[in-house]
């Protein structure tokens, strides 16, 4: 079997272990990691390699454009201690505790070499932890926490996993040397972000052409990517710059026939990095065990054993130190947070230092070692292993953990949802002609049905009616589609005709009733 084939098995084999992921109700990277374990021992797999200085850019920035453009600025700044207590305290103690293990178990090991490990492993990766977290409902605050720390912690990782192995290549490190380009790095990076963000959304208004328009985003993500690194910045703030400003402009600018495709796309590709991640991982790790013998095992076991107990405590007791801390100030000072939320618990602070997974930055990271480093097999051993055992404890007990907790917020999110609903009504109805007719009333109720349909708390008059108004309407849908097919089979309408037409019932098919009529069946 050639080596394409070997991938196109093996990519088939990774979305069916996340289809089982999903029965199961476990995340998928769970079984991804997993399967890309497994993967290690099959003989006669294909050797595959990326060339380092690509691996971020290719797996890293679309990730980071996916996270940043479902950035909330306002979460963010509500949050903002608790996610400076993760993202840059919680990261830099991690990193530092796991290259002391790592150099005390490994002598040999370099310092900068430990340091860029403990970077290497620093990032929880919030896809698992929202996947075993959105269908319980959380409070909102966990989510918003745990999102915001998977998009910026990302930045504070990388940025030292950078200054790492660029000491490696230089052969040393120091700070009063590399303080004022790193300064600099940082702070051009914050302005390159969102201006690149603004310049591309300036090109891509003026692409109506759908398979067009999501190439030139990714071009750009990639682009942006690169450039900064060629520029001696920060590839992550950049790249989390400009996605965050292309969230801000393109809601009002992109049509939402070009919106509903890309976001499309955009889900699959996440979906297939994250395969392609643990395929390449595995791939990557079978010639290391194959050539390694026991007692090398044993001890590359030990240390990644021991790294995966420093990530999983370090969080664990910074975290809950920082929320004990928090709630000694509540108690003193009071609660008031910017809009209703939920107060720091115990619960909350178990919760959120338990959803520590590592995922595909780590992964990437551990790829992105140039041939050659330093210990660079124990490391990327270790880095996989770190990502296995934390999704795998950490995964299957994250949602236990959370019902035994029974946190509840009384959902603010739907709060919101209503009064935007509430007062897109009110200025929809405001742009009709005050005098009525047929056709007037017919916007009124189809308006009052689709946008007013989870009013006053659920309560509203026409959820009922709404709800049937689904039920025909999808059935109806369901008819025309058969209908269009047969036509087709039996050959009464080319396939010229037939692409139009199942273009129109598409478009149909995800307007608002039929989309709230399948939520309610599948949810």
């Amino acid at each position: 079997m050639h080596a394409i084939e070997q991938i196109l098995v093996l990519f088939i084999a990774a979305v069916v272990l996340a289809a089982a992921a999903r029965r199961v109700g476990a995340p998928y990277p769970v079984f991804l990691a997993i399967g890309g374990a497994l993967l290690a021992f099959v003989p006669g797999a294909p050797s595959l390699s990326l060339p380092p200085d690509l691996v971020l850019a290719l797996f890293v920035a679309p990730i980071l454009v996916d996270a940043g453009y479902d950035a909330s600025l306002r979460d963010l700044r509500d949050n903002w201690a608790p996610l400076v207590s993760l993202v840059v305290v919680a990261v830099v103690l991690t990193t530092a505790a796991v290259a002391a293990v790592a150099h005390a178990l490994v002598p040999g090991l370099p310092w900068a070499a430990a340091v860029a490990l403990g970077a290497i492993v620093a990032p929880p990766d919030a896809v698992a932890a929202t996947a075993v977290l959105r269908p319980l409902h959380p409070p909102h605050r966990i989510l918003a926490i745990l999102e915001g720390e998977s998009l910026l912690n990302d930045a504070s990782a990388l940025l030292i996993y950078r200054l790492a192995v660029g000491a490696v290549s230089a052969g040393g490190f120091a700070v009063q040397a590399v303080a004022p380009t790193f300064l600099l790095g940082v702070l051009g990076s914050l302005v390159a972000g969102p201006a690149l963000g603004w310049l591309a959304q300036r090109v891509f208004v003026r692409v109506q052409h759908i398979p067009t328009a999501i190439v030139l985003q990714f071009v750009g993500t990639v682009s942006v990517w690169q450039l900064a690194e060629h520029a001696g910045l920060s590839g992550v703030l950049t790249t989390v710059g400009f996605a965050m400003t292309m969230a801000r402009m393109a809601p009002a600018s992109i049509p939402a026939r070009i919106r509903i495709p890309t976001n499309a796309v955009w889900a699959t590709v996440v979906f297939a990095l994250n395969i392609f991640a643990f395929i390449f991982i595995g791939l990557q790790m079978r010639p290391i065990l194959a050539g390694m013998e026991a007692h090398a095992a044993q001890r590359y076991l030990a240390v990644a054993t021991a790294v995966l107990a420093t990530v999983i405590a370090v969080r664990v007791a910074w975290h809950m130190a920082f929320n004990a801390a928090v709630r000694w100030r509540d108690r003193r000072h009071g609660f008031h947070p910017p809009r209703p939320m939920l107060r720091p618990t115990v619960g909350s602070g178990l919760v959120i230092s338990w959803a520590g997974m590592r995922g595909i930055v780590t992964l990437a990271a551990a790829l992105a070692l140039p041939e050659g480093f330093p210990s660079r097999d124990l490391i990327v051993l270790t880095a996989f292993l770190v990502v296995l055992g934390t999704l795998v404890i950490q995964g299957f007990t994250l949602k236990p953990l959370l019902r035994a907790m029974n946190l509840r917020d009384g959902d603010p999110v739907a709060r919101e949802e209503a009064a935007g609903r509430q007062r897109m009504l009110e200025a929809a109805f405001a742009t009709l002609p005050a005098q009525g007719s047929a056709v007037i009333d017919l916007v009124r109720k189809n308006l009052k049905m689709h946008l007013g349909r989870q009013l006053h708390d659920g309560q509203n008059p026409f959820t009922a009616f709404s709800a049937d108004y689904d039920a025909h309407y999808c059935a109806a849908l369901q008819a025309a589609r058969q209908a269009l097919l047969a036509l087709r089979g039996s050959g009464e309408i080319g396939d010229d005709a037939f692409h139009t037409l199942e273009n129109d019932v598409d478009w149909l098919e995800v307007s608002e009733p039929l989309r709230a009529a399948n939520a309610d069946a599948t949810g």
